[in-house]
């Protein structure tokens, strides 16, 4: 049985392997099939595509032709797509517009196996898991359709179901996604630098979260707290709830959420309700999800987002979120305020953060192309100053000079490119500088909170110290080694003068450090003994301490920040 199921396994992977070449050759790809065989093994599949099927696919653009290779191929080409369609620093612009134009189109599983599933995974027969259950599904993709539920407390769910076998399906096709990315990253020299291999890999963790329905009930929850935990008045979103008894690997109950498509405007008009407060509100529930919360949707089409009746909105499909850090989330606060200020200098100092000061070969040419973009930004109408535009404008600039960012930022470029196409729908005169301009001043700031900065001197002063206890020690194993002919250095002058002034750096920050703990020190010293003289009873000798204290201890974090690039 071992011998005849493994035969099994390689045949499906040789069936799918041919059919995958037959497909690029229906769409014209010869010379990538030629790169994927060595000996023109192919040509007895051409022979196979009809000269109808070639001919028609003619008439595509070759960008569309490689939508089309992923939509015959199935879901994971269809989703491996979807994702490169989210890396603009990847694959050309042209191609990933086609790539976002991809559809999915499966019929739904029989009534019996969406059945067989649910009994399966809930380890229950359906009629006593639920008061009622909808064999029909109301939506269908293809990974999961949904079906309308009732449970027995009167609770409409609506459940999710994963396809049966698509997970042995997708298994099949990475391998054969490894095996093409190998051929072209030996073959062909100038795809190469893509990492085409990474690529597959990246795509392999990417999808193995998304049909492991656990992870998307895990994102809801964290959406949902995030709502719940916000009592702000500008509070317009809404989340189902997630019912974790009814939830596994492959199936997902959620809450039932009824209300009228965003994108039904003449239906939400019909019904009173003021497109443009709602094209607004759905602005502010997005940037407060940004940069507020740091935990984004990341696919905010008119499918996932449904307007109730008081007037919000529900998210819906949590299978692509975004995250940021907040460190991350500051620095876009700064970067977007130094746009609105036109500062070059500082626009270039917040690119670096947010690239991990990478080093830019060519200063005077990058402050060149930020000065470019800047006047271009000021002449434009207010309408066209999208925030989306102005990230895929600087995407051009940040490749260009060689910087890196994390894949979030054309995660977070491609949802914005999205909900604007939205609003516009909705409110075509929306300023969103307008909306979001308080959201950026309170990230961009909050780092230099009073109470926050006091913690991180205080952080700081305890792990500073508890380093001195250390230092001896470490000192004392290093000369050993180095004695003992276990370390050995080999000093190439090349310049002293950097190595020189970071010493320097060092050496003054290290006296800074040791003035601050004895300024907090002498200062505790003074308030608990209530040195003279006192104001309000408290010592004014060591209020005067901390003060300096805190003065030095923020001077020595903007000297950190800098860095080695000060001169």
């Amino acid at each position: 049985m071992g011998i005849l199921s493994g035969l099994g396994k390689n045949f499906r992977s040789i069936s799918r392997y041919n059919q995958i070449l037959k497909v690029l050759l229906k769409y014209g790809f010869e010379d990538l099939v030629q790169y994927l065989e060595e000996k023109k093994k192919y040509a007895f599949l051409q022979k196979l595509v009809p000269k109808k099927s070639r001919k028609h696919a003619l008439q595509y653009s070759k960008w569309a032709k490689m939508r089309l290779v992923c939509e015959e191929l199935g879901p994971t080409f269809v989703k491996f797509g979807q994702i490169l369609s989210n890396r603009p620093d990847l694959v050309p612009l042209e191609l990933t517009f086609e790539l976002e134009k991809l559809q999915d189109n499966v019929p739904p599983m029989s009534e019996e196996e969406a059945r067989r599933v649910v009994e399966t995974e809930l380890k229950n027969d359906v009629n006593n898991l639920f008061a009622w259950f909808d064999p029909k599904p109301f939506a269908s993709a293809s990974m999961a359709q949904v079906h309308k539920v009732t449970l027995h407390s009167g609770k409409r769910v609506a459940l999710k179901v994963q396809r049966s076998g698509i997970e042995e399906i997708i298994r099949e096709d990475i391998k054969v996604m490894y095996k093409i990315a190998e051929v072209l990253e030996n073959r062909v020299p100038s795809i190469k630098s893509f990492d085409p291999v990474g690529l597959v890999r990246n795509f392999e963790d990417s999808i193995t979260k998304e049909i492991d329905f656990i992870n998307e009930s895990i994102n809801v929850q964290r959406f949902y707290n995030n709502i719940e935990a916000d009592t702000c008045l500008d509070q317009f979103a809404n989340a189902p709830k997630v019912y974790p008894k009814f939830t596994t690997s492959r199936v997902l109950a959620l809450e039932f959420i009824e209300g009228i498509k965003i994108d039904e405007v003449d239906i939400l008009t019909e019904k009173e309700y003021d497109i443009k407060i709602i094209g607004r509100r759905l602005a502010i529930s997005y940037f407060k999800q940004i940069f507020e919360y740091g935990f984004f949707h990341a696919d905010p089409h008119p499918g996932n987002l449904v307007v109730l009746p008081n007037g919000h909105i529900c998210y819906l499909d949590f299978g692509m979120m975004g995250s940021m850090l907040p460190r991350d989330i500051s620095i876009f606060g700064r970067l977007f305020l130094a746009i609105t200020e036109k500062d070059v200098k500082r626009l270039i100092q917040t690119l670096q953060q947010l690239s991990n000061n990478t080093s830019v070969k060519d200063m005077r040419h990058l402050e060149y192309d930020i000065n470019e973009f800047l006047e271009k930004y000021y002449v434009r109408d207010t309408h066209e100053n999208e925030l989306s535009t102005i990230l895929l404008e600087l995407k051009d600039i940040i490749m260009g000079h060689g910087l890196r960012v994390p894949t979030y930022f054309f995660l977070f470029a491609r949802s914005l490119v999205t909900l604007e196409g939205v609003i516009s729908k909705l409110n075509p005169d929306l300023e969103q500088f307008s909306i979001v301009k308080p959201y950026l001043r309170k990230s961009a700031t909050q780092n230099y909170n009073p109470i926050l900065m006091g913690k991180k001197v205080a952080n700081s002063v305890i792990e500073f110290t508890n380093y001195l206890e250390e230092f001896p020690a470490d000192l004392k194993n290093a000369i050993r080694k180095i004695n003992s002919g276990e370390v050995k250095v080999d000093i190439t002058h090349k310049g002293m003068d950097p190595m020189v002034h970071t010493l320097q750096r060092i050496t003054k920050q290290l006296i800074t450090a040791f003035i601050m703990v004895a300024l907090i020190v002498g200062a505790s010293l003074f308030i608990i003994f209530e040195i003279s003289p006192l104001w309000k009873g408290i010592s004014i000798l060591g209020m005067t301490s901390f003060t300096l204290a805190v003065i030095l201890g923020f001077g020595m974090v903007m000297n950190i920040r800098k860095g080695d690039y000060d001169t």
